[in-house]
């Protein structure tokens, strides 16, 4: 695991603490949500992920590009969009991000906001973030595309043809390998006959690095740092995030295959647990304001959620509105 640091200011860390305790928070609700019945379709829970997905999307500049996917919840939150635009999308209101269209975090994208909708079969949201990153090039724009993939999804052909062209012509690319040991049923032992997939990068000519996805700080250093080679024309990087998928695939999946034992370990390293340790030994903060930001959390995701129930569903009429193709 890498230790790389960057500096960053005690403002940012608090700022960084907030995005993932949301993102829990609001992980946890939703769950509560479609548990009782109140949810449409299925849902994907981000817990075991906030510090792999707000540290990525912290690291970009105003104008870049990222095309997250469905257990990147922090960074689609701390890119701009808002909770009461994503829980309506997740109720299929008119008032979430696809009016309706959808149900979930597929197809969830705001180009106002840098966000390229998620393509749900993992990884063809890559070859589009290359086509983006060219289109950087091309323009000789100072500007990045970063998008997440799976484990899983590297063992499939456009992963690989898609990484060799971004390594080809030096794209201004940034590609998260989230490592979360299991791709639905798959552990990742059954995936690959190498320890780490970052070892890959070397055969596209690219740097592939591995950070601790539950240590923010250290995913935030290693992003940033290949953001900015990409942005002065490094060409791009492959990061391993390695973390823990810490329930089942979706809400529908109770995760039985997964070793009690495994989840256990990978409790003991809970990324917001671990932060909120850091922030109180260095003298960041104290428990009185840590208490504070996810009490501001809480009233944040309530007020979403009270907006999407009273949020209207999309008029049968407007079907068509918006669709390129039928």
């Amino acid at each position: 695991m890498t230790n790389n640091s960057l500096s960053l200011s005690d403002q940012q860390r608090l700022e960084l603490y907030y995005w993932m305790v949301l993102t829990r928070t609001f992980d946890e609700r939703m769950l509560a949500h479609w548990k009782q019945g109140k949810g449409v379709g299925g849902t994907y829970s981000q817990r075991g992920h906030e510090a792999i997905s707000v540290a990525a999307g912290y690291a970009l500049g105003p104008d870049d590009i990222v095309a997250p996917m469905h257990r990147d919840l922090g960074c689609y939150l701390q890119r701009g969009l808002a909770p009461r635009r994503i829980f309506a999308q997740l109720l299929g209101k008119e008032t979430g991000v696809s009016r309706g269209r959808d149900a979930n975090l597929h197809g969830m994208g705001d180009l106002e906001h840098g966000i390229i909708g998620f393509i749900s079969h993992l990884p063809l949201s890559l070859p589009v973030s290359v086509g983006v990153a060219m289109s950087f090039k091309l323009r000789k724009e100072p500007r990045v595309a970063l998008t997440f993939v799976g484990d899983g999804s590297s063992s499939t052909g456009v992963w690989h043809e898609s990484l060799n062209l971004a390594g080809l012509y030096q794209a201004p690319l940034v590609t998260i390998i989230e490592n979360n040991q299991y791709a639905y049923s798959t552990p990742v032992t059954h995936q690959i006959p190498i320890e780490h997939f970052a070892d890959r990068a070397a055969g596209y000519g690219m740097p592939g690095v591995i950070v601790d996805g539950n240590d923010v700080e250290c995913v935030y250093a290693v992003v940033k740092e290949a953001v900015e080679r990409a942005r002065n024309g490094g060409g791009p990087t492959l990061i391993e995030a390695k973390t823990m998928r810490m329930l089942g695939h979706a809400i529908h999946d109770g995760a039985e295959y997964v070793p009690a034992e495994l989840l256990a370990e990978w409790e003991k390293r809970d990324p917001i647990t671990l932060f909120e340790a850091t922030l109180l030994e260095s003298g960041v903060t104290d428990k009185d304001e840590l208490d504070e930001i996810r009490n501001r959390a809480a009233v944040e995701i309530e007020d979403a959620i009270e907006f999407a129930e009273a949020s209207p569903l999309p008029k049968a009429e407007s079907v068509f509105d918006g669709v390129y193709a039928a």
